[in-house]
């Protein structure tokens, strides 16, 4: 039986694909346990894909996948999990920008019973000010929301036991709140830090713009945090607000009319009629948005989510040296 896994996502990776496959199994194989490695081909355009298959020609331990399109990297981190064998599961990008040198204090902290290793970048070497500063903001929010004490929740460079990673569904870029929805699932965490290496050869897919994006994120994995299983709690108790306030500006209204007959409320205080209405209206809208969050989590907890990503192939060398091509596809959820 397979005891590790290692995934690795690659897009338009053709410059390093041979050097990390070259690196990869010269510590796998100084570990000394059954290993394969993952390598996900996530819609490269370049010549990746050629030389992830000729690597999976002459290695039985490679698999490959390649899907039909570039799903980004959650979907395609989605993929390798989802074919992996392993007992315990690694991550890590295929940029040469992690060190396989680094694998085997992960599998020490797994020995020791972590269901979930981080790495650290404590020493980066990015831009200052278009990467390290918007990740460490980044970081603290994310530690200080999900409650989660680690540094670099964006790194890929992580290991998992394979009972964890299977109950945390991915989509959208949640890759990088890994450790935070784990921890929601009662996985102990611990983070260890690894080297952050420059790229040695290739272009960076990240930009300025995906650091924007992971605030938004942030909202969306404290809601889920909090509310996952029982949005009404959230939206309800703004619909009940807003329906008590605008009960509370009709009741008022009337008591001034019963008190005074003669007062023309319309004239004088029209503005209360249109808050009170805009917010017992929104009130009810709060009310529905949640009654209708509960019936989606009842839908998905009686019904099987269906995959990111779309696959175009699988790619693996089996022991009577025939390579076998196998085309599966699967529901696109985008």
């Amino acid at each position: 039986m397979i005891k590790y896994s290692v995934v690795v996502p690659f897009h338009n990776e053709e410059t390093n694909v041979t050097t990390l496959y070259d690196r990869l199994k010269y510590v796998m194989e100084q570990v000394g346990e059954a290993f394969e490695l993952v390598f996900v081909d996530d819609g490269s355009r370049d010549r990746t894909y050629r030389l992830l298959e000729e690597i999976a020609a002459v290695d039985s331990r490679v698999l490959v996948v390649k899907l039909r399109r570039n799903f980004g990297q959650t979907s395609a981190l989605a993929a390798g999990f989802d074919h992996a064998s392993g007992e315990f599961i690694l991550a890590m990008d295929g940029d040469l920008q992690h060190d396989p040198s680094d694998i085997p204090a992960f599998l020490e902290k797994l020995d020791e019973g972590y269901d979930l290793v981080s790495g650290w970048r404590r020493n980066r070497v990015d831009n200052f000010v278009l990467r390290r500063i918007p990740s460490r903001c980044a970081n603290w929010l994310m530690a200080k929301l999900s409650g989660v004490n680690i540094h670099d929740f964006g790194t890929t460079f992580k290991a998992y036991r394979r009972e964890v990673i299977e109950n945390i569904p991915l989509y959208g870029e949640m890759h990088r709140f890994i450790p935070a929805l784990a921890s929601w699932h009662g996985a102990t965490i611990c983070e260890i830090p690894i080297r952050n290496i420059n790229r040695e050869s290739g272009k960076s897919h990240y930009g300025i713009g995906r650091t924007f994006r992971v605030f938004f994120d942030l909202l969306t994995i404290r809601f889920l945090l909090r509310y996952k299983s029982r949005p009404l709690h959230f939206f309800g108790g703004f619909g009940l607000m807003g329906i008590l306030s605008g009960c509370g500006i009709f009741t008022a209204t009337v008591g001034m009319k019963l008190l005074d007959p003669n007062i023309d409320l319309v004239r004088h205080d029209g503005r209360l009629y249109i808050i009170g209405s805009v917010l017992f209206l929104a009130g009810i809208q709060m009310l529905s948005i949640g009654l209708i969050g509960e019936l989606q989590v009842r839908h998905h907890h009686t019904s099987q989510s269906p995959a990111s990503y779309t696959i175009d192939r699988l790619v693996r060398l089996y022991p009577a040296d025939q390579q076998r091509v196998l085309s599966e596809s699967k529901k696109d959820n985008y």
